[in-house]
């Protein structure tokens, strides 16, 4: 192995990715822009939409209600509501977002609550339709707000105080910083990221440096030069794992400077949000980063290999395209909840850095899982690296036709 010849091979491969502007574009531009304009933009949409949902005075259509008064009459006073006239159609408006909500009360309401029964009043709504929901609670308050009362005068009735239903308070009450309330809200997001990202950075430079030449012809041309298959194979590997690390770090950084100024921003606290606390240490950053450079280079030998076997650029996407779910399916993982870091998923590639990211994220730092971690994923970058060479020393892929 000759250092000199493999810096020689970098640079050039470095001067012409440097000089295409795709590739430009995916490492750098996309990671550093994405996150902001994604952040901002769908938290400022969803904002202005559930505060556009919350003033809407919803249309509700009330079933039955005649023989009790009491309650009717509470719904209709109600200035957050609108009453509309009954038709037999209820269950079709709702559907079609003419009205809100229906609420159904049962036939001699109020007579079963004067007798001491205990009558349901059924509430219908659009399930998963955001305005419907609003529609229904607010219903929903209102018939728990009259239920409230009546309550309180039979007890008033029997001189017994209203205190006799809530004798004692019951409280929750945070006790973990700041930091890891915030980092357990967005660690394992922030893992899935840096996965993702070291995958897709990596790419389209392995892509460009493997199919890429074949298609340009100038593959005969470099393997002709005076340097041993191994010095080309590494040089070409340092660019594609710079480019996979300069992603995912521009990413994280872009990520995390989103979430830190949506956290402070009236965008947040309009929607009675908690801000998040992101001020991750630098241990945890450093950390992040150290279990990505192995990851990182089992992506860049493992997409060269498989990008060798394709003659053009478009073969080569179809062939890396499977590859991109198998890594999002386990790397999507630790963002789902109850999944946790556990020993029998430290051996398990992707799955197992993603979730020492969440841990590290929230400043919790389990030092023999992540040294197996690390060192089991080198390994496996290893193999790959190892198989990536053997692939460049055969004809058959090289200028397989």
């Amino acid at each position: 192995m000759n250092i000199s010849a493999i810096g020689v091979v970098y640079r050039k491969e470095l001067t012409e990715w440097l000089r295409d502007r795709r590739t430009l574009i995916s490492t750098v531009l996309v990671p550093l822009l994405a996150f902001p304009i994604l952040m901002v933009g769908i938290t400022a949409l969803a904002t202005v939409m559930i505060g556009a949902a919350e003033k809407e005075v919803p249309k509700i259509m009330i079933l039955g209600g005649e023989d009790s008064p009491q309650l009717l009459d509470r719904l209709k006073r109600l200035d957050k509501l609108t009453i509309v006239p009954y038709a037999t159609n209820w269950k079709e408006q709702i559907s079609n977002k003419d009205i809100r909500a229906a609420v159904e009360i049962p036939k001699g309401f109020q007579n079963a609550l004067m007798e001491g029964n205990a009558p349901t009043v059924n509430i219908y709504y659009y399930q998963g339709e955001l305005k419907s929901s609003f529609g229904a609670d607010h219903v929903q308050k209102a018939i728990e707000e009259y239920r409230e009362d009546v309550v309180k005068d039979r007890l008033a009735e029997k001189n017994v105080p209203a205190s006799v239903l809530k004798p004692f308070d019951v409280k929750q009450e945070n006790v973990a910083p700041p930091e890891k309330v915030g980092g357990a809200s967005i660690g394992g997001f922030i893992g899935y990221a840096v996965i993702l990202l070291c995958l897709t950075g990596a790419m389209y430079p392995a892509i460009d440096l493997t199919a890429g030449e074949k298609e340009r012809g100038t593959i005969e041309t470099v393997l002709s030069s005076p340097i041993s298959r191994l010095d080309l194979v590494l040089g070409k590997f340092l660019l594609v794992f710079s480019a996979s690390l300069l992603s995912a770090i521009l990413s994280v950084t872009s990520m995390g400077t989103s979430f830190a100024i949506l956290g402070h921003s009236h965008l947040m606290n309009s929607s009675g949000s908690q801000s998040l606390n992101l001020n991750v240490g630098w241990l945890s950053v450093v950390a992040v980063f150290f279990m990505a450079l192995p990851l990182a280079v089992l992506f860049s030998a493992v997409l060269m290999t498989i990008a060798l076997f394709a003659k053009t650029y478009k073969e080569a996407q179809s062939y890396l395209t499977p590859l991109t779910f198998l890594v999002v399916i386990p790397a999507v993982a630790s963002v789902m909840p109850g999944v946790e870091f556990t020993p029998k998923l430290a051996l398990i590639p992707v799955l197992n850095t993603s979730l020492i990211c969440k841990e590290i994220i929230t400043g919790t730092y389990h030092w023999g899982s992540i040294g197996l971690i690390f060192v089991s994923t080198c390994v496996y970058a290893a193999v790959a690296l190892f198989l990536a060479v053997k692939m460049f020393q055969r004809e058959d892929v090289l200028f397989r036709s």
